[in-house]
């Protein structure tokens, strides 16, 4: 056989449909096949899976990746930058942060061929469950990623929706994605692209506008706002200045969406408020007369706790180590399968209805309400 008849054969081999499977939420082994600089402290890594996956996913949401680092286990959630337009690969976009353990860690470690577990996908923030034929996307720095999504799947799909885009960033050279929103732009009669820096430098022309996104501008670039559905991304203080301005504006709020898992505290604020948490637990439980048991089947551990304690926290005070990355019910790192007994579970998102169905919950925000066996 020639060369080019085997490289047909395999071709054929990795997209026939039989072998092709699709994602779901889960545990993926995947492998990094490219790096993209995007700006001097941006890049964007690409992803496969091992066996032909299509990733397909609602643009806004996000996977959490499992690394090691210095030798300890480390969850990180990101969202998926890419569209399911392009189902064979998922990318993220990261900005390094001065002082980011993850962030540096994968701006200096992460290389094509680098292989690592992902969790997901998962996220109530997608423009999928909140259809409208108007939309205005509003983003800060590299929270651009989740609506660039949803722009990229517009654009890809064709779809009949008019979209206003308004990004902010600190200066020229730290705009993302200038040339691909460019080309959008330039493409769609329905597609209006507006950039806001906050400072200019030396040597770098700027054409947009420059300061802050206020109401005056809000005004004059998108006069029709009222009338879109909102999505939007970014630092804690810009997504709220936004929320204030759309407030004081009389906006609908039903129809302004914002990812917020981006404002997870630093791990070792998030380990001393649950360690915390555990205390006072420990606390409580001394003053129950009613406390429940927890069982950990495949540890053959099991505790007695008060009410109002998580099953993470139940596992935490056994020495077992549910992974968990954001500790809000968001990433769904923390799913566990109750065997036996009666939860409440408060998520915002990191579940699927048919993982509920089967009995999954996620630990971090789940409590007992009955004596459980869990399996884990």
């Amino acid at each position: 056989m020639s060369n080019s008849s085997s490289v047909n054969a395999m071709n054929a081999d990795y997209l026939a449909p039989v072998n092709t499977q699709t994602w779901v939420n889960g545990r993926h082994n995947v492998r990094c096949v490219k790096v993209i600089h995007e700006t001097w402290d941006v890049k964007t890594f690409c992803f496969m899976a091992q066996q032909p996956v299509m990733f397909f996913f609602k643009p806004g949401q996000f996977v959490t990746l499992e690394l090691e680092i210095e030798g300890k286990q480390v969850m990180r959630s990101y969202t998926i930058s890419s569209s399911p337009s392009v189902p064979y690969s998922f990318s993220i976009t990261v900005k390094r942060v001065p002082g980011g353990q993850v962030s540096n860690w994968l701006h200096d470690n992460m290389v094509m061929g680098s292989e690592l577990a992902v969790h997901g996908p998962v996220g109530q923030f997608n423009c999928i469950d909140f259809p409208n034929e108007k939309v205005l996307l509003l983003s800060g720095g590299v929270g651009i990623t989740p609506v660039m999504s949803m722009a990229r799947w517009w654009f890809d799909t064709n779809a009949e929706v008019d979209v206003t885009f308004i990004h902010s960033a600190r200066s020229p050279r730290d705009v993302i994605y200038t040339r691909e929103l460019d080309h959008m732009a330039a493409r769609l009669d329905n597609f209006g692209l507006y950039l806001i820096v906050e400072r200019m430098e030396n040597g770098l022309p700027w054409q947009g506008y420059r300061g802050y996104l206020d109401a005056a501008k809000l005004d004059m670039i998108s006069p029709d706002f009222m009338e879109r559905e909102i999505f939007c991304c970014g630092p804690v203080p810009y997504m709220k200045a936004v929320k204030s301005l759309l407030q004081s504006r009389g906006f609908d709020m039903s129809r302004y969406h914002e990812e917020s898992f981006g404002a997870t505290p630093a791990d070792v604020v998030e380990d001393a408020i649950e360690l915390a948490e555990v205390a006072q637990a420990e606390a409580d439980a001394v003053n129950q007369a009613d406390l429940l048991k927890v069982e950990f089947a495949n540890s053959g551990k099991s505790i007695q706790i008060g009410a109002g304690e998580t099953l993470h926290n139940a596992a935490a005070r056994l020495d077992l180590m549910i992974p968990k990355a954001c500790g809000m019910g968001i990433c769904g790192t923390c799913k566990v399968l109750v065997k036996e007994g009666q939860t409440k579970m408060e998520h915002n998102g990191g579940i699927t209805d048919d993982d509920v169905e089967a009995g999954y919950v996620l630990s971090c925000c789940t409590i007992p309400q009955s004596d459980v066996v869990i399996e884990y």
